[in-house]
Formats: structure tokens, sequence, C-alpha cells
């Protein structure tokens, strides 16, 4: 099923973006698999180049409050982090598209036992959250705080005004059980950079080895713990201490799991099914879909343990 927020690109389209900024022709070009929010293309250059073109929705499609300005927010994640992480490196940020190097490797989808991958993935990222932000929460005017549990209500908060302007039924007291957990949320002190759509779909591998991360444009600043959701999507790490993401992160940071950590850890998976729950009737997913039904209990099951 293809996203309405996903555009319709062809050659033609591809060649009239890249070649005045690129200085040479586009030759080929197909698009990739994989992602359900944005279109991307691969494009080979006359010189022989390869690269990557990704196209935000078009101006008068319907997003989600946190969704504004996905493409620049991407260009600012990949240069913040190419000290630190194997990202693509930005060639040009157009209107609402961004032409980027082509990075070596599949995506863990095809490679799903690579466990020294993971673990590398885990020493990655806690090099990321070693940068900083200014604030909590989003940038580009989306929800932010001047603390965590500020920054964290507030993208709740617009999560459920999201789904009450796509008629999504969500369960009763969601912003109340996170206002009952403020006083763990205020543990955290500092605004890490945080990547937070580190799903296999986005983590690249060859040889054994990580090779990329790509996806960068939902990133936000916040706690740490929030980037050990996506790596073990629909389980509990920390009921897994042996998952290879967790040991490469712990053995980077040190990182014990106590029952404040894994209250938090509880509020990060909460908020993910809010969000995917939320998103259904923008990606086409129709409220009552197999899909919306199975992130429903999931979010269900969360605020429960909650």
């Amino acid at each position: 099923m293809r996203s309405p927020t996903q555009r319709e690109l062809d050659l033609r389209m591809i060649d009239a973006m890249l070649s005045p900024v690129l200085g040479t022709e586009v030759v080929q070009a197909a698009e990739l698999s994989g992602g359900g929010f944005a279109a991307v293309w691969r494009a080979t250059l006359a010189d022989g180049r390869s690269v990557v073109v990704k196209a935000g929705p078009a101006d008068d499609v319907r997003l989600l409050r946190y969704e504004r300005d996905l493409i620049p927010a991407e260009a600012r994640y990949f240069r913040m982090v190419r000290d630190v992480a194997p990202v693509p490196e930005v060639l040009h940020l157009g209107d609402g598209w961004i032409a980027t190097t082509l990075l070596p490797g599949r995506s863990l989808t095809e490679v799903p036992d690579a466990a020294a991958v993971r673990e590398e993935l885990g020493r990655v990222i806690a090099r990321v959250h070693t940068i900083e932000g200014d604030h909590f929460g989003y940038d580009g005017g989306r929800p932010s705080g001047r603390d965590w549990p500020e920054a964290f209500t507030a993208i709740m908060r617009a999560l459920i005004a999201d789904a009450a302007d796509w008629d999504v039924p969500l369960p009763a007291g969601i912003l109340e059980t996170v206002e009952r957990h403020r006083a763990v949320l205020a543990s955290v002190t500092r605004p890490a950079l945080l990547h937070f759509d580190l799903w296999d779909g986005n983590v690249l591998t060859e040889g054994g080895r990580l090779t990329g991360l790509v996806d960068g444009e939902r990133h936000l600043y916040g706690d740490p713990l929030l980037d050990l959701v996506s790596p073990a999507l629909f389980h509990r790490i920390e009921d897994e201490p042996d998952h290879p993401f967790l040991r490469g992160y712990a053995a980077a940071t040190g990182l014990v799991l106590d029952d404040d950590a894994r209250t938090r850890l509880t509020l990060y998976r909460l908020h993910l099914y809010t969000l995917m729950v939320t998103e259904c009737p923008s990606r086409g997913v129709p409220v009552g879909h197999e899909w919306h039904v199975r992130m429903s209990k999931m979010l269900a099951e969360e605020l429960q343990r909650l």
C-alpha cells in the first residue's frame, strides 16, 4: 500500500531536480522500497555517480504536527552526526527534497541475524548521544520544552490532538499516565541527540559491518533511552539482556536498567505505539485495518503496564 504522503516521481522529474545542482544529467533512476513517508529514489548520473533523492510530501498533503519540515531536519541530522556515525553526505538541500550520497550495503531487514552489526550500532548510537541540544524535544517550532517532562508531554499532547483531527480512537488516560510519571521523566537532565527511528530498515550493513544510518529526519533531543525502543521493535529490550544492541550500548556507556529506566522505556513504547496508531490514516491505513488493530492492542498493553 503506497502512502498518500509519498510523491509520484519519474526519471524526468528526478533529472530536473538533480542536473542543475550536480552539474550532470540523470541517466537512470529507480524508486527504493521500504519507506512509508517520503519518496526515495536511487539515481545514476552521467558521470557514473549514484546518489539518493528523497522528496517529502507535497505542500497540500495533511501531516501530523511533528512532521513539518522533515526534509531539512534530515539534512541537519546528517550534518551533526557525520563525524561519529556512518551517514550519507548531503549533496544538496532543495525545496522539500534532499540529495545525498548512496551508502553501501543492505538494510537489516534483509540480514536479520546480524548480531555483530546490531552490537556495533549500539556503540555508534552511544557516540551520537554525546551530542547535546540546547532544548528538549523537536526543533523548528514543533513540540519541545524547557525540560524533558515538559517536552515529552508536549509531544504526547500533539499526537493526541492529531488523533482527534484524523478521527483515530485512542484509549483514555494517556496524558494522565504521563503526568503520573513526571518525576521519573525529570531524572533526565541532558538533551541528548536522538535518532528515534532505528528500526531495521534504517540500518545498513555490508561485510558484517555497520555501513550506514538513514532516515534521520525524525530526530529530537531528550532521554537516550528513547533510542532503545526502535532497535527492538515490538519487544521489551529490558527483558532481553543479551540483545546485541543493548550489549553494545551498555558496554559503551555503562548503562544499567533499573526500575526507573524500565518505567521510562515503557513510556517511550507508549509514545511509539500512540504515534503508530495515530499515523495510520495519514499513511492510507484505515481505522480497523489489521495493522491498526495490532498497534492499538500493543498501545493498550503498555498503558496497562504503566
